[in-house]
């Protein structure tokens, strides 16, 4: 029986999939939470004692819940595509293949994340580690579906001086520092998943200047890198990326200012953790930017010269 194949077209089709899966449950996991249904299944794995369909006293929540969970099983389902396809792709590629696989430890460790916090009544800080997974998982599949859109041959190269390429690094960890302070925000907000939950000893207020002051320092390096990139610092995609990124941490910070004011609105939270995922990919992608896979080029033997050879 013949093996069955897959184009390197096809596969980076799969990869966006697992991305734009990995992207929609955290929002979904998300509205679990701003709606309050957070603790609308009683246990873990399944939604009641005996079941994985919640009981009709548990009203709209255990629905909620229960869906988010079901729609994990999609998630799961990417991700093994994405890792089938690894192998089955033609020409195999082992940095796809390693990669494909970080999707699996994530998304296995998000299951068991998402069962201890439920144990544990949605603590905060297990609340965090969830989200801030999540975060890991959807740079990953970015990587991911980056690299299979990259020659399967050739030597990578920069495309940027080694200072671009230093402050590209400082980006990312500056987002990563600004995801962080979000969580701390979040866990010390109204919005727990459940009326009942507690919520961290820190005054919101002050919390929310310090994830404030983060974004503000974000957006002054991704200008200053912008600024050098500008001046001939990198290749135009990088500029691209960089511009993009920009756009996304303006739009993010609008949001953020503007539902704090309003007193927090579900809607508008909704929107700023799905503004904080394209904020991390944009980031990572401008990285990703500042190298390239240069083709290997296969030269075609020349045919011999008549008047060379005296024909």
């Amino acid at each position: 029986m013949r093996r069955p194949t897959i184009s390197p077209t096809a596969y980076r089709r799969i990869t966006l999939l697992a991305l734009a899966l990995l992207g929609i449950i955290v929002v979904t996991g998300a509205g679990v939470r701003l709606t309050g249904s957070g603790l609308g299944c009683s246990t873990w794995p399944s939604c009641e004692p005996g079941t994985l369909v919640p009981h009709d006293e548990s009203g709209v929540h255990g629905v909620i819940e229960s869906t988010n969970r079901y729609f994990t099983g999609f998630v799961s389902v990417g991700v093994i595509l994405a890792v089938a396809g690894s192998f089955f792709r033609v020409p195999r590629r082992r940095d796809l293949t390693l990669w494909s696989w970080t999707l699996v430890a994530g998304v296995l460790g998000q299951i068991v994340l998402g069962g201890l916090t439920v144990l544990f009544h949605l603590s905060p800080p297990f609340v965090m580690g969830h989200f801030l997974l999540s975060a890991v998982l959807v740079g990953c599949a970015v990587v991911l579906h980056h690299r299979a859109g990259e020659p399967d041959s050739g030597e990578r190269r920069p495309v940027a001086t080694p200072e671009v390429r230093l402050l590209a690094k400082v980006l990312l960890a500056a987002a990563s520092i600004v995801l962080l302070t979000g969580t701390v925000v979040t866990g010390s907000g109204p919005h727990g998943g459940d009326p009942d939950v507690e919520r961290l000893p820190f005054f919101l207020p002050d919390v929310a200047r310090v994830h404030a002051v983060s974004v503000w320092i974000l957006l002054a390096a991704t200008l200053w890198t912008l600024r050098l990139v500008h001046r001939g610092g990198a290749s135009p995609s990088v500029e691209r990326a960089l511009k993009a990124l920009v756009v996304l941490e303006v739009a993010q910070g609008a949001v953020g200012y503007l539902q704090y004011e309003l007193g927090v609105p579900v809607g508008l939270v909704a929107v700023h953790i799905l503004g904080s995922m394209l904020v991390l990919g944009a980031t990572i992608v401008v990285l990703l930017r500042t190298s390239v896979v240069e083709p290997t080029r296969t030269t075609t033997p020349r045919a011999p010269d008549p008047v060379a050879t005296g024909v």
